[in-house]
C-alpha cells in the first residue's frame, strides 16, 4: 500500500510542480473595492475609466492562447453585463499593462471584442446608484487554440460561448463596486 502511495505521488510531482493558474493585479486586491481610476466616466460616474494591470501565471500544459474578460453578474439587465473581452492574446503573454483597454499595451494579434457599452475596449464598472456593491470578476482564461475565429463585430456573449468551447482552464480575481443613491 505504501509503495502505491509513494507512486502516485511520484506521478503528482509535474501537475504539484506546476502551481495553480493564477491571476494577480498590481491595482486590484480580491474581494476588495474597485477604485475610482478604474470606473467608468458616464452613466452618472465620473471614474477614469482606465483597466487595471493584470497578470497570470502557471497556465495549464498545452496553452495555446488567452483570453480575458472582465464581467458583472450582477447588473440589473437579467444577463449581467460584460465590461471588457479581449481575446487572441498570445501563449507567451503573462501581463496586461494599466491602461491597455484603450488600445495601447496589447499584444500583437490581441483583439478586443464589443462589449455591453456597445463597443470594444475597457468599460470601467458603473452600477445603478442606490444599488448594493456589483461584483466585477475579472477572468483569465488558457485556450487549446490560437485564435478564436470569431467575426470582428461578436457580441461579448459569442466570445464568451467560443471561449468556453476551447477553455484548458481559468482563473478569477473578483472585487465589488458600489455607488451611494
Amino acid at each position: 500500500m505504501r509503495l502505491i502511495a509513494i507512486a502516485l505521488l511520484a506521478l503528482a510531482q509535474p501537475a504539484l510542480a506546476a502551481g495553480k493558474f493564477t491571476l494577480k493585479s498590481a491595482d486590484l486586491k480580491p474581494g476588495g473595492r474597485l477604485s475610482e481610476r478604474h470606473v467608468f466616466n458616464g452613466f452618472g460616474c465620473q471614474g477614469g475609466n482606465v483597466s487595471p494591470q493584470l497578470s497570470w501565471s502557471n497556465p495549464p500544459a498545452g496553452t495555446k492562447s488567452f483570453a480575458v474578460m472582465v464581467y458583472d453578474p450582477d447588473a440589473p439587465t437579467g444577463s449581467g453585463w460584460w465590461h471588457w473581452v479581449v481575446y487572441n492574446l498570445p501563449a507567451d503573454a503573462r501581463e496586461l499593462p494599466q491602461g491597455a483597454g484603450g488600445g495601447t499595451g496589447l499584444p500583437a494579434g490581441a483583439v478586443q471584442g464589443r462589449t455591453d457599452f456597445g463597443a470594444p475596449g475597457y468599460g470601467g464598472a458603473c452600477p445603478p446608484a442606490g444599488h448594493k456593491p456589483h461584483r466585477y470578476a475579472f477572468t483569465v482564461f488558457a485556450l487549446k487554440v490560437d485564435k478564436l475565429e470569431l467575426p470582428a463585430d461578436a457580441s461579448a456573449a459569442f466570445v464568451g460561448f467560443m471561449t468556453h468551447a476551447n477553455k484548458l482552464g481559468s482563473a478569477t480575481l473578483t472585487v465589488k463596486y458600489g455607488r451611494a443613491k
